[in-house]
């Protein structure tokens, strides 16, 4: 079994208390609103948003989803990456899915005129964690790797590119809602990107 690495281990503590500190505040709502992020052009968007908003989940599903890739993935990549260079990977990765994000809302703000937007707020470390994933994926293309109710290994470089595929068809389908689906692929091609760059070093 994979040892937990020190960052993995504080980065599921810290989203951890987090979560039950924000949902046990009387406030909670105004938290929520706080350090989750809206699209720039909303009165809720704060700078500060950029980063907090990786630390807030939605639900205890949206947590423990995001917790166990982070689990999982996490240890084995700060493990060949070290700690510097796989907390880099992180949170460069969120950043990126909040900018992938945030472009989507302005195409559907600019471009669609779809007023809506100012009103939602991302959330969640999902766009650092799929930038973890896909950095494993393309370390090791061919480790074998088990989905939920599939009992056939799958090597990783085909999850991933099944994981991306499907986020790209959600996202501009919008056959499923309430997923920041640009998110997952901002924080994807970094994440493969930065890998990438470093193994041609």
């Amino acid at each position: 079994m994979l040892q937990l690495t020190q960052s993995v281990k504080h980065l599921l503590i810290i989203n951890v208390l987090v979560f039950f500190a924000v949902n046990g505040l009387p406030f909670r709502e105004w938290a929520y609103q706080q350090f989750s992020m809206y699209y720039p052009f909303s009165e809720f968007s704060k700078p500060w948003q950029l980063v907090t908003h990786m630390f807030m989940h939605a639900n205890p599903q949206h947590l423990i989803f995001n917790m166990m890739s982070l689990f999982f993935f996490g240890p084995l990549l700060e493990m060949n990456l070290g700690t510097k260079r796989f907390l880099t990977l992180y949170f460069a990765c969120g950043l990126a899915a909040a900018i992938f994000q945030t472009l989507f809302f302005a195409y559907q703000y600019h471009y669609l005129g779809d007023s809506s937007v100012l009103l939602v707020k991302s959330l969640g470390a999902s766009g650092a964690t799929s930038g973890v994933f896909f950095a494993v994926a393309t370390l090791f293309p061919n480790l074998e790797l088990y989905m939920l109710f599939i009992p056939i290994p799958i090597k990783a470089k085909y999850m991933a590119i099944g994981f991306l595929v499907s986020d790209l068809f959600y996202g501009f389908s919008g056959s499923m809602p309430g997923i920041a689906h640009f998110a997952h692929v901002g924080g994807a091609i970094l994440g493969f990107l930065i890998i990438y760059k470093w193994l041609k070093k």
